[in-house]
């Protein structure tokens, strides 16, 4: 197991897909097996719910960018403490844009197998979130 691969992994993953949207390099980073642990209702299962929640995120904060602020791995497993920032300029969860700029918090874990990603889990300040957009919350 390389801690090191696997945190450069990682922080590819988040900056192609999520910062990039290219949704066309999910197979180089993701296992055929993968699986989202703990996703919120309605998201699909497997590639399609990263699929998912970037289309979410990038449709309703187009200037979406991720900052991995921390990020540590031992054995097959990573984990990150990361700010993602974007301007609402797109309908998030009901909410008509806003033109509000956010900035929420995160915290990631991801297991990875032969350099891809078996498997995550991730918890965003998603009260604080709903707080900036108006819509109540933390």
């Amino acid at each position: 197991m390389d801690t090191e691969r696997n945190k450069s992994t990682y922080r590819a993953f988040i900056q192609r897909v999520f910062n990039e949207g290219r949704l066309d390099v999910l197979d180089e980073f993701l296992a055929p097996t993968y699986q989202i642990q703990d996703a919120p209702p309605g998201t699909p299962p497997g590639a399609e719910g990263v699929k998912y929640a970037v289309s979410l995120f990038r449709d309703a904060f187009p200037d979406l960018e991720i900052t991995l602020d921390d990020v540590v791995a031992e054995r097959d497993s990573v984990a990150a403490r990361s700010t993602l920032r974007g301007t609402h300029r797109g309908t998030f969860f009901g909410i008509a844009p806003t033109g509000k700029t956010v900035s929420v918090t995160s915290l990631t874990m991801v297991r990875l197998v032969n350099g891809r990603l078996v498997e995550s889990w991730v918890k965003n300040d998603t009260a604080s979130l709903m707080s900036q957009l108006g819509a109540g919350g933390g």
